[in-house]
């Protein structure tokens, strides 16, 4: 199959809203914390900042995800460091088991550079081994679980949640 990783844009928002609802869904069927409904602003917002992206192929959003390059109230004292953070992938289920969260870490790769970057970062709620295995064969190093201290202001599931940590450092070879 062709991909091809681009922006999303306004015309998106009902499909990416979409596939939130289904990746919320299926968190249900296996994970005490789940995502809650995202406000529409936030998503809103990302797009016109070009944060929000998409997988296309043969016309169709295989996946979403959003990017920023701050994160305090996850990453506390690291997010001093020069990094992009990726959250909120939502797999189009036409597309499961095409591997496109290895897809995303190759163009993060350069899209970290690009932008003077030295590591991509993620997090997810919870210690979900099934999870952390995934992104470990995606390449990311998992650094563990954090408490996290402060999450006024973020997405309602990060509410008294302990998150873990991954990453890639894009200088190491």
């Amino acid at each position: 199959m062709n991909f091809q990783i681009q922006n999303s844009n306004s015309n998106d928002t009902d499909e990416i809203f979409r596939l939130y609802k289904i990746a919320t869904d299926f968190q249900k069927t296996r994970f005490t914390s789940h995502w809650p409904e995202f406000d529409r602003k936030l998503i809103e917002t990302e797009i016109s900042e070009n944060r929000q992206w998409k997988i296309v192929s043969e016309g169709k959003i295989a996946c979403v995800w959003a990017t920023t390059f701050n994160d305090p109230q996850i990453w506390e004292e690291r997010n001093e460091d020069p990094a992009v953070y990726i959250h909120r992938i939502a797999t189009n289920p036409d597309f499961r088991g095409q591997n496109l969260v290895g897809q995303i870490v190759e163009w993060a790769k350069n899209y970290a550079k690009e932008n003077q970057k030295q590591f991509i970062r993620m997090d997810t709620v919870g210690d979900n081994s099934g999870l952390i295995n995934h992104y470990t064969r995606c390449g990311f190093e998992f650094l563990g679980l954090l408490k996290l201290r402060n999450t006024e202001g973020l997405p309602a599931h990060y509410d008294n949640a302990t998150v873990s940590l991954f990453q890639i450092d894009v200088n190491h070879k």
